[in-house]
């Protein structure tokens, strides 16, 4: 039955592809994000579903599709490069059979995300692509917040959908993605126009969001209780009453504490106390060894060059009886550990001219957000509100990817990418409507032309 809802759903939006080519990129996300063809026992399990959706949004756009008002952007140029680089640390990587296993999902995801901002045009298709988004990736997310309420969840055993612990499903990328996605949320919530704002979407927004925040709590993951905090200090630059929030914030964390599952508050304070947890310290000597690896071999290892790794890891256990504290000190041999770091990962794999570019782009984006942002700032045109607020949540969710991006190896995450990709279509959006003024206000108010008289009706 499930496998008739899945084939049916994708079956019905590729059809109606057929009238309206940019349907196909939105099935391709939901595809990417999803990936119903995992949950699917059959139907979908049997064919390459990524591959011909793929295929579909991109020849759709290519041969049907009206290409006025795409712009190929410097960004898209620093992805191109990637691309390009990648490939060949492919091809001289240290671990050639690992390399080509990543290599085979990697450019899938930035092929797709130097396409995808060609095909965002319109307002229309970016609140579109935004919401799609939003779906897709809350579908996963509801289904995770239902599990926690029911179970509690637990680090590594929280599964939504599917016994997967790769892309999206992995918990401490669900958690980043969950709480990057809340700004973009309240977005369409209170500007969208696909479904008006009315008190339903205002209900079923906050719902997502409550649901959003109880991920990071369901997977025990620190990295997504660090992204909730961040997040939270991000939004003072919005708020109105920023005492009222940050009251009612402290409020609601004391409320919250002790409902919280023991095993969440035990896995949160290992991040006071990092060399007691092995995990932790773990990372730390992974991080030196890749900066020392990056040193010696400036070009990068290509994917997975983390597998020559062989790390020592000095752990400490404090214990403290009545006025007598005891250290008991223990090393631990550890070898092909992960780096668990998105920059490490990129720094290691891709070497400093991947590193640079790819650290170029996050950059450029938060700037050119921060441009939009300031000049929309204050406007009593309802389209500068909307892209001011619009700039502002892709900025606070992009922010948060970074932060989450210290302590998860998703340098490579498609949904980042599309987070990239929405930042450089809003930006071509709302430099198109700068020029279209700029023309409108030299052409002048059109002169009336002389009637003639001899002319008759």
């Amino acid at each position: 039955m499930i496998d008739l809802a899945f084939a049916a759903f994708l079956g019905l939006f590729m059809a109606a592809g057929l009238r309206r080519p940019f349907l196909w990129v939105l099935a391709y996300l939901y595809v990417d994000i999803l990936s119903p063809q995992k949950i699917s026992y059959f139907l979908l399990a049997s064919i390459p579903v990524s591959l011909i959706v793929f295929i579909a949004a991109f020849g759709g756009w290519l041969l049907i599709d009206s290409k006025q008002g795409a712009r190929f952007t410097f960004r898209q140029g620093l992805l191109l490069f990637l691309l390009v680089w990648c490939g060949y640390t492919t091809m001289v990587a240290e671990f050639p059979e690992a390399a080509a296993t990543k290599w085979a999902w990697v450019w899938k995801s930035l092929v797709f995300a130097i396409f995808f901002p060609l095909t965002l045009t319109s307002r229309l298709r970016i609140e579109a692509a935004a919401l799609i988004m939003s779906l897709s990736a809350g579908a996963i997310i509801i289904s995770a917040g239902v599990k926690t309420i029911l179970s509690g969840g637990g680090y590594g055993a929280l599964q939504s959908f599917i016994a997967d612990n790769s892309g999206i499903y992995e918990g401490s990328t669900l958690s980043t993605v969950a709480v990057a996605i809340i700004p973009l949320i309240l977005w369409l919530g209170k500007y969208g126009t696909i479904f008006p704002t009315d008190k339903r979407v205002m209900i079923f927004s906050v719902a997502l969001v409550f649901a959003c925040l109880l991920v990071p709590v369901g997977t025990q993951t620190r990295t997504g209780l660090l992204c909730i905090g961040l997040l939270g200090i991000l939004t003072l630059r919005t708020v109105k009453r920023p005492f009222l929030y940050i009251g009612a914030a402290c409020l609601a964390a004391v409320m919250v504490i002790p409902f919280l599952p023991a095993s969440y508050t035990a896995r949160m304070s290992t991040i006071e106390n990092h060399q007691s947890d092995q995990s932790a310290s773990t990372r730390l000597a992974v991080w030196q060894w890749t900066w020392d690896y990056a040193l010696d071999h400036p070009f990068g290892g290509g994917f997975d060059v983390y597998l020559a790794n062989n790390v020592q890891v000095q752990m400490k256990d404090v214990s403290t009886e009545g006025n007598t504290t005891s250290v008991e000190t223990e090393v631990v041999q550890e070898k092909a550990r992960a780096f668990h770091s998105a920059y490490f990962e990129m720094l290691g794999e891709q070497g400093w001219p991947g590193f640079l570019a790819w650290i170029t782009m996050q950059a450029m984006g938060l700037i050119q957000l921060e441009g939009i942002r300031r000049r929309t700032k204050g406007s009593d045109n309802p389209l500068d509100q909307s892209d001011c607020a619009l700039a502002n949540a892709l900025q606070q969710g992009h922010v948060v990817c970074l932060c989450g991006s210290l302590f998860v190896g998703i340098a490579y995450q498609p949904f980042i990418y599309l987070l990239i990709g929405l930042q450089i279509a809003l930006g071509n959006s709302v430099r198109r409507r700068k020029q279209d003024a700029i023309r409108t206000v030299r052409a002048g108010p059109r002169k009336l032309q002389p009637l003639n008289r001899n002319t008759t009706a």
